[in-house]
This record gives C-alpha cells, sequence and structure tokens, in this order.
C-alpha cells in the first residue's frame, strides 16, 4: 500500500509541471480561440473515430485474405510434395529395370512382363519402351487403355518417338541423357492421341558406352488426378500450367469456348523433379465482401459526417457571431490604430484656421503635445520666428488652392529649438454630406531624404568619373528600344556613340530595329519578372572584334534602368596583350613536349637499334638459308613458304616497332578525343619495354576493366607515362640493385574522392632507392635535374600535361619502417565513372614484348 502510494505520488509530481504548462497555455488564449478549440476538439474526435473503425475494417479484411493466401501456399506445396514423392519412386524403379537390361539380367520377353507390372500399379504412365542407342524400339508395353500396335513406330509419325535431326521434346531428352548420362525429363508435348504427356528418359549404359534409353511416358491429366488429394481440390482449383503459361490439366473443366478468369489468389511451384517447364499452380478466391460495400461501414460514414457537419455548423455560427462582436470592436479602433501608426503628421483646421486635431505622429516631430496645439490660430509655435511672415504667405496661398501639387517645402521649429525640413500638403476637410468644414494638413519629414538625396548626386558624379576613367569599355543597351542608355570614354574611343558595338560585344542582334514601327514591338520578354533576370549573370566571354584587331573579356548582365526599363550592361575589357602571350605559351609548350619525346628516343637510341637488330638478324639468317637451300636444290615448296612466312613475321615485327616510334615523336597539335586507358598502357609499355629490356628491368602491368572513356589527347597522356617508366627504370639501373628489386608496377584503377571525384588513377611503381624529401620538394622546378647530363624539363612538363587535363600528379617514398623502399609517381585523369565499357576485372601475364595491356613483363 506505501509502495502504491509513492507511485502515485511520484507520477503527479511527474505530470505537474506539464499539467501547469497546458494550464497556463489554455489561459493565455483568448475566448475566441477557446471556443475554436473546444469545437474542434469534437471534431477531431468524430475523425478519429472514423478512421479507427476503417483501420480495423481493413484489418480484419487483410488477415482473412492472408488465411487465404497461406491455404492455398500450403495446399500447392501439398500436391507438389504427392507428385515429387510419385515422380522419385518411378525413377528409382526405372533406374533398377535400366540396370538389369545394362547387366543383360532380362531380355525382351522378361521386359515386357516387368513394365507391365509396372505400368499395372501406375496409371499415370501411358507406355513403356525401351530404345535403343540408333533410336530403334527394342520393346513397348502401354499402359491401360492405349493399344500397342501404335505406339513409338519408326515411320516419323508418332510424336513420342525420339527422331534424329529433329527439335522436338523426346529428342532433346533423348540427346540430354545420351550426354549427361542421367535421367532426362523432355517437355510436355501431345502424343499420338493428343494427351499432354512428358517422358523420363533412362540411359542404358553398359560396357561399349551409351546403348539407349528406357522411357516412361506421362500423363500430365492422370498425373494431377490420381496424385492430388481429394480433399485439396474440394477446397481449391490444382492446375498444371506449360511453359507458355498455358493450362494443360486442371482439377476443374472450364466451360468451353468461354475465357476463364484469373483467380484473386494463386501460387505456383515447379513440378520437381521434372523441372522441364510444368508449372503446377494453386488458385483461391476471395470470399470476404470489399470494404466499400459494407453496410456497416457506410452506416458508420454516414453517422460521422452527419456529426461533423453538425459541430462545422455550430462553430460557423459561433465564427459568425464572434466577427459580428468584433466589428464594433474594429470599427471604435480602426482610426485610433491609424493614427498611432501613422508616421506622416496630420493636424486639421477649421474654416479659421484654427487647430482642431493632430495625431501623435505630428506631436513627435514637432515636440509640442496636443494640448499645446489644439485651438491655435496662425501664427503657429512650430513656425520658426525668422520665417513667420514666409509661412503665412505660403499658408494662406495654400487656402486660397493655390499649393503646387508636389506640396509645399518649409521650415519647421521644434520645442528644443532645432529645426528640421518638412513637406506640407493642404485639401479640403468634406464631411459626410459634402460639406467643408476645414482643412486637412499633413507633413513629413524630409530632412534625412535630402541629405541622401545629396549624397546619391555626389555618389553619381563620383561614380561617373570612375567609368570614364576605366580602361574596359562600358555600355549599357535597353533590351526592349535597342537604345544605348550609357557609355564611358573607353567605349566612345572604340565604337563612338553607335549601339552596334555593344551587339558585336554580346554576340547578338539588337533587340529592336529602326525600321519597327511603334505599334509593331514585339516584346521577347513578356511576362518574365525583371527582378529575375537583373539577378542572373551570365560566364565571360571572350570576343575578338576583326574591324579593331583586339581581342575582348565580355561579361554581361541584366539590370533594371532607373526608369524601370530592363538594360543589358557590359564590360569589355581589352586582352589583346593577354591572348598574345597565351599564344606565345601553347606554342612553346608545344615544343617543348616535341623535344621531350625526341629527347626520349634519343636516349633510347642504342636500345631500339638493339631492338630493331633482332627481327633484321632472324631475316638475314632466313634470307641466307633459303638461298643455300635453293642452290644446292634441296628445300621443298612447303619449307619455302614457311620460311617466307617466318620472315615476313620479323619484318612485320621490325615495322611495328618503327610505326609505334613514330607515332610516338611525330608532331601533332594538341588535340583531345576518346581513348581507352588499356590502348595508351600498351603503347607505352611496348615502347618503354625496349629501354626496361635493355636495362634488365621487369615490369609488372595492371589495368582494370569496365573503365570508362578518357577524353585526353593520346599521345601526351603516352608521354608521361614513358617519362616516368624511363625515370623509374634508370633509378634501378643506376643504384646497381639486385634481381629480386628490378622491377616496375604499373597500375591503372578507377577512384572516386570527395576532393576529385570521379577519376583513373594512373601509378608507377619501382623498388629503387627513392628520392630525397628536398628533391621531391623542387622535382617540377625547370631545369632542374638530378642527372649529370639531364635538363630538368622532363617532369615539369609531364605535371603541365596533367594539369592542362585538369588532372593532378604527385610523388612519393616508400618505407619499411624508417628504410626507403622503393619511390611511386601517380596522377589522375578526371572521367564520369557511372560510363563503362566492359564487365570485372582482369590481371594477364605476358611478356615486355606483348600487346597486351594487363601483363607482367620480365626483361
Amino acid at each position: 500500500m506505501p509502495k502504491a502510494f509513492d507511485l502515485k505520488n511520484a507520477l503527479r509530481r511527474l505530470l505537474l509541471p506539464t499539467h501547469r504548462l497546458a494550464t497556463g497555455w489554455w489561459r493565455r488564449q483568448s475566448p475566441a480561440r477557446q471556443d475554436r478549440f473546444a469545437t474542434l476538439g469534437p471534431l477531431i474526435s468524430v475523425l478519429l473515430f472514423l478512421t479507427a473503425i476503417i483501420l480495423a475494417f481493413w484489418y480484419l479484411r487483410n488477415e482473412e485474405n492472408e488465411r487465404e493466401d497461406e491455404a492455398v501456399k500450403r495446399d500447392t506445396e501439398i500436391a507438389q510434395q504427392q507428385i515429387r514423392l510419385r515422380l522419385i519412386e518411378n525413377q528409382e524403379q526405372l533406374v533398377r529395370l535400366a540396370r538389369e537390361i545394362v547387366t543383360r539380367a532380362v531380355d525382351t520377353h522378361e521386359f515386357s512382363a516387368q513394365a507391365k507390372s509396372f505400368a499395372r500399379e501406375r496409371p499415370e504412365i501411358t507406355h513403356i519402351s525401351w530404345i535403343s542407342s540408333r533410336r530403334e524400339t527394342r520393346a513397348s508395353i502401354s499402359g491401360a487403355g492405349f493399344q500397342d500396335d501404335v505406339l513409338m513406330q519408326t515411320d516419323g509419325l508418332d510424336p513420342s518417338m525420339p527422331i534424329a535431326n529433329q527439335s522436338s521434346p523426346p529428342e532433346l531428352a533423348f540427346l540430354a541423357a545420351k550426354e549427361r548420362r542421367q535421367p532426362s525429363y523432355s517437355a510436355a508435348f501431345n502424343d499420338y492421341n493428343s494427351t499432354t504427356v512428358f517422358q523420363v528418359q533412362v540411359p542404358l549404359i553398359d560396357r561399349t558406352g551409351f546403348s539407349g534409353v528406357l522411357i516412361a511416358e506421362y500423363s500430365v491429366e492422370a498425373l494431377l488426378r490420381y496424385y492430388v488429394r481429394s480433399e485439396v481440390t474440394a477446397r481449391h482449383v490444382v492446375a498444371i500450367l506449360n511453359a507458355n503459361e498455358q493450362i494443360v490439366a486442371s482439377t476443374v473443366t472450364p466451360m468451353p469456348g468461354r475465357k476463364s478468369r484469373r483467380a484473386s489468389i494463386f501460387y505456383e511451384v515447379p513440378v520437381a523433379p521434372a523441372m522441364n517447364g510444368l508449372v503446377l499452380r494453386g488458385e483461391g478466391y476471395r470470399t470476404s465482401i470489399g470494404l466499400i460495400s459494407n453496410t456497416l461501414f457506410w452506416m458508420v460514414v454516414s453517422l460521422s459526417t452527419l456529426t461533423v457537419w453538425m459541430l462545422l455548423g455550430t462553430w460557423k455560427h459561433m465564427r459568425r457571431r464572434l466577427q459580428i462582436q468584433n466589428a464594433l470592436t474594429s470599427e471604435t479602433n480602426f482610426r485610433r490604430a491609424m493614427e498611432n501608426s501613422m508616421l506622416t503628421g496630420m493636424r486639421a483646421m477649421d474654416m479659421e484656421s484654427r487647430i482642431s486635431y493632430v495625431n501623435p505622429a505630428f506631436c513627435a516631430m514637432t515636440g509640442f503635445s496636443e494640448a499645446e496645439l489644439i485651438g491655435r490660430k496662425p501664427p503657429f509655435p512650430f513656425w520658426p520666428p525668422d520665417r513667420i511672415e514666409e509661412n503665412a504667405r505660403l499658408l494662406q496661398q495654400e487656402l486660397q488652392g493655390r499649393s503646387p501639387a508636389g506640396g509645399v517645402e518649409v521650415k519647421i521649429l521644434r520645442k528644443d529649438g532645432t529645426t528640421f525640413d518638412g513637406r506640407v500638403y493642404i485639401s479640403p476637410l468634406v464631411d459626410t454630406k459634402g460639406k467643408q468644414t476645414g482643412w486637412m494638413t499633413s507633413m513629413t519629414n524630409i530632412t534625412e531624404a535630402k541629405r541622401v538625396r545629396d549624397q546619391l548626386s555626389a555618389s553619381h558624379e563620383r561614380f561617373t568619373t570612375v567609368l570614364e576613367g576605366l580602361d574596359a569599355a562600358v555600355s549599357v543597351l535597353s533590351v526592349q528600344q535597342g537604345e544605348l542608355l550609357f557609355a564611358n570614354r573607353s567605349y566612345r574611343l572604340w565604337f563612338g556613340a553607335d549601339p552596334a558595338g555593344h551587339a558585336l560585344l554580346s554576340g547578338s542582334q539588337l533587340a529592336r530595329s529602326a525600321e519597327i514601327e511603334p505599334d509593331e514591338e514585339v516584346d521577347d520578354y513578356s511576362g518574365l519578372p525583371a527582378q529575375a533576370l537583373t539577378e542572373t549573370g551570365s560566364d565571360p566571354r571572350e570576343v575578338y572584334v576583326e574591324s579593331l584587331e583586339m581581342w575582348f573579356d565580355v561579361r554581361a548582365r541584366y539590370l533594371q534602368w532607373t526608369d524601370g526599363r530592363l538594360a543589358q550592361m557590359l564590360i569589355a575589357t581589352d586582352i589583346t596583350t593577354r591572348r598574345h602571350a597565351e599564344a606565345q605559351a601553347a606554342l612553346q609548350a608545344e615544343r617543348a613536349q616535341m623535344t621531350s619525346r625526341l629527347m626520349t628516343m634519343g636516349e633510347m637510341a642504342s636500345s631500339v637499334a638493339h631492338e630493331l637488330n633482332q627481327p633484321l638478324t632472324a631475316i638475314t639468317n632466313y634470307c641466307n638459308g633459303m638461298v643455300s637451300r635453293v642452290r644446292n636444290d634441296a628445300i621443298q615448296k612447303d619449307d619455302l613458304l614457311a620460311a617466307l612466312e617466318k620472315t615476313a613475321k620479323q619484318a612485320q615485327r621490325a615495322g611495328q616497332i618503327i610505326h609505334r616510334i613514330r607515332n610516338f615523336v611525330k608532331r601533332n597539335e594538341p588535340k583531345r578525343e576518346a581513348a581507352q586507358a588499356s590502348e595508351i598502357v600498351e603503347d607505352a609499355v611496348e615502347l618503354a619495354g625496349i629501354e626496361l629490356r635493355r636495362r634488365n628491368v621487369a615490369i609488372h602491368t595492371y589495368v582494370a576493366q569496365r573503365l570508362p572513356q578518357l577524353m585526353v589527347d593520346p599521345i601526351l597522356i603516352e608521354q608521361v607515362l614513358m617519362n616516368l617508366l624511363k625515370n623509374a627504370a634508370e633509378a634501378i639501373d643506376n643504384a646497381g640493385l639486385p634481381a629480386s628489386r628490378r622491377h616496375i608496377e604499373l597500375r591503372v584503377v578507377p577512384k572516386h574522392t570527395p576532393e576529385l571525384g570521379g577519376h583513373i588513377d594512373f601509378s608507377v611503381t619501382d623498388m629503387g632507392p627513392g628520392m630525397p624529401e628536398e628533391v621531391i620538394a623542387r622535382m617540377y622546378e625547370a631545369f632542374f635535374s638530378t642527372k649529370a647530363d639531364g635538363m630538368g624539363i622532363g617532369l615539369g612538363l609531364c605535371r603541365s600535361i596533367v594539369e592542362s587535363h585538369q588532372g593532378r600528379i604527385r610523388a612519393e617514398n616508400l618505407y619499411n619502417g624508417e628504410a626507403i623502399v622503393g619511390c611511386r609517381f601517380a596522377f589522375s585523369i578526371p572521367v564520369d565513372i557511372s560510363r563503362t565499357e566492359t564487365p570485372g576485372l582482369t590481371i594477364q601475364n605476358n611478356t615486355a614484348s606483348g600487346p597486351a595491356v594487363n601483363q607482367t613483363a620480365t626483361p
């Protein structure tokens, strides 16, 4: 008891803050909002009740449908199990009979007796036949109700007989049994009596090999009739479908000529162990009525709708009543709210120019209270002493109706003695009967506006001065009228005052031709918001003006002119000098690339000569051998042809080497094109392999497949790979490393990083002595080299080539503890990883002279 009491007190203490919060929130609401919440509470309750009823109906109906689904599934699996057990049992008996036939334990007479006994106990079997390897019938026994003399004829008219060079189901099963040496089930087909059947063919394998098959043919309809339980067929329809989803047998016979309706519930399983395309389908139907057609459901919906309608009517009536109550309060508070919220000072005077009303804004402007102003006549206390006569004259002018439309600008004296500039508007004060009862004056403080206007004028003057002093041409053109609204000194110097220069820089025609009449104008931007266009800029463009022989960097954007018109502003900067410098830099870079390739091939000259000497020596030996044997008349035609073919292959090999070298060193304009990484690596490895074999260095290459295409200059990327492979081989050879460390690894794999996105990574790893950190920091500097005869342009040129393809190159030493065990150079080329060519990753091993890309090369 004390424990229950303590639990109750603890729960009360826990809920007390929530209760206080809810109570405080309710008390802070106005009576109108409390009435609204009180009306919405029952409405929400009714809607929740209706939702709960609908969900309950839906849950019960779904539960009943699930039970029916499970029943159909269970009965279908039971039928499948019965058929499966029967087929397995029959197959075991047939295998035993086939074993006796093979071992010569039975002849055709004894086979017929055993087959008759076997078929008599199995009504689903139409016949059992013994077929030789030449498809000849040794013996054939029919089931009950079938004639022996029409079975398994070799005249080609019996569809149950396997016939060579045909694609009938019995022939396909015969070939499968012969090839697999295992029982084979055929697809379903119609036999001589137009009955849907399928066969199981058990191969007969003796000492000589395949000697024939033992065929048992099943009737699909009998199999379904005899081996599906009656309690299953009483509950659901069970049917067998062929591979084309056509019903070949069913426990329910459909009406002739009428298309059967598809069952709402069905479950399909294969006819095992046949697995020949036949499917066992169990069908059922939902017995419950739909949710919408339920009478109780509509009764609940009707009652809920009536309740909701009554609650909405009550809520609407309370709302109307509340609106009427608030109308009076709003009407009385409206004028005071206007007076208190208005920033413009309002003053009312009667016909004798006596002040009868001032609003709070007027009192705040002048510093005088309402009591100090009401009833006062001119001169008013807020008139400066030195301007009393002038203000009196202006007041009489305004009272006589000669006040300017833009109001009168006057000086106003505050109570504290300070003054400010004000603009005063006077209009007649007319009552509801149309009779003038006085004058209404409105006054605004324009001191800040005048200051801002003066500052804007000065700022405009300064801004115009800056624009006139710019070296860039600045112009503003009206989009609709094609009128040049502004042009600075540089624009006028280059293009004059003609708007055609603006159109030439923007790359478009003028928005309006001079010949178009005003009533024929077409607004290309009709319906488009000017604000959206003015917030939209454009990418910078480089434009060449042929008449001036100058290049301009043009930047454009839309803006709204001072009169509201949509205009386009252009800023054109002279970049002729920069373009000339870029052209010279591109020419120098192209020459450097060509020089680097020629230097590479020059360094490899001895290796190339050695590589070409091998096929040339072989050609010489073949030719000398053929000449010697021809002179001695000791060569046959076949031997001569074989020797000539070998000579042609060696010449072709030498030609390929020269062709690859020529393609590498010939001068071409840099051109981006779609290329495969595997082809680039293949060409680079083929050329580098010459130098690697001379230096006794092995190369192991791994190129991932499913790589997307690269948009690169293949020769330049091949040049980078050549330089990296050659540098790695030189480092290994100069260090005099043992054979275990004289190898290079080239890997090409796709990668994706948040910084670079999708890219293909090329890495060259050697087991050489590595590089000092100070060399890594300076290796890209121009003319810096660690080689005695090096020019220091190789790695710098590689970096320029990679960065021109928006890629990155990096170098690092490989460590084993604190010892350097190698060096890795890698560069990445951006690419779309989602676009792939071939599936999978493959590693192949070949020699360096082979054409494969994924390869392992040995010297």
